[in-house]
């Protein structure tokens, strides 16, 4: 099975179809009067299909068992064709698509198989996806290259040259992603009064993503967090109390982080660990959704 660990629970929606035609008005017009004699046609058919939407990870090896907590199944006849549609909603860390598609296929097959005792002609024309929503695929395509960002690394050893970044240039590598250059990438000392001044540089230079990576624990050389907050004329606390939960649920240690963001001026800084996994976490947690945070600061709607 595909590794979904690092996706973030969001709301899921899929909508599929399947078409049923049958050969005959007789059909439809037994369909309509209750009068097939395996049952109420609707009603078993949409009883199938529920099952079959919670059944779809037992019988598709790779999809995921995952909660469904709304399936709607409807139907619509047009001549001699019935479209059955199957809406299917979970929030969850992967979609519904498969889920409503085999529900949608499930409905399809009872029908045929009530339905073949009086029309031998009954056919399932089709059977696709009509809409899907939720989780990052709707941002896959969403590029930010007019934002002008900086990386700053906060650590002593590394300034020093007694280790390597590797935190920094995780955060540039992803944001290359996002279509984001990094116009500036730099490497200062634990030292308060250097942090502090870097940003109020950044942020006087036209910076509008600022990342500083490092210092945000509980060391006493760990300061970045005390350099930052004072500087920050609107902190968004929902932004590191989210990476701070996506952490916490994959490492115990994650609780621990006292980063912080938030605008200063027209500058959105982070304070992100100094670990590359740490680092990670929290891009995993916040990107790319918070980039359009700043159409928001400009007035547009979400």
């Amino acid at each position: 099975m595909v590794n979904i660990t690092k996706k973030s629970n969001t709301l899921r929606v899929a909508i599929a179809t399947a078409t049923v035609k049958v050969s005959k008005q007789e059909t439809i017009d037994a369909i309509e009067q209750r009068k097939i004699p395996k049952g109420d046609v609707f009603e078993f058919a949409r009883a199938a299909g529920l099952f079959g939407v919670k059944k779809t990870s037992d019988v598709i090896p790779d999809c995921h068992p995952l909660p469904v907590e709304y399936t709607a199944i409807t139907y619509q006849i047009e001549g001699l064709t019935i479209i059955i549609n199957v809406e299917v909603h979970t929030i969850y860390k992967t979609g519904v698509e498969v889920e409503a598609m085999h529900g949608a296929s499930v409905t399809a097959l009872t029908m045929y198989d009530m339905l073949k005792p009086i029309d031998k002609g009954v056919e399932i024309e089709n059977i696709r996806l009509l809409k899907k929503s939720g989780g990052k695929s709707d941002l896959k395509n969403d590029k930010f290259p007019e934002i002008k960002a900086a990386v700053v690394v906060c650590s002593d050893s590394v300034f020093e040259n007694k280790a390597h970044d590797t935190s920094g240039k995780t955060i540039i590598s992803r944001l290359e992603q996002w279509g984001i250059n990094t116009a500036k990438y730099e490497i200062v000392p634990d030292e308060m009064d250097t942090i502090r001044n870097k940003a109020i540089e950044l942020n006087k230079s036209g910076f509008q993503l600022v990342i500083f990576t490092g210092g945000t624990g509980l060391s006493p050389r760990d300061v970045t967090p005390e350099a930052i907050a004072p500087l920050i004329d609107r902190k968004i606390e929902g932004l590191m109390e989210t990476a701070r939960r996506y952490g916490q649920e994959r490492m115990p240690y994650a609780m621990l982080s006292r980063g912080v963001a938030g605008f200063i001026g027209e500058t959105l800084v982070f304070t992100f660990p100094g670990s590359k996994g740490g680092v990670e976490e929290s891009l995993d947690a916040l990107f790319p959704q918070v980039l359009h945070l700043f159409k928001v600061v400009k007035g547009e709607k979400h």
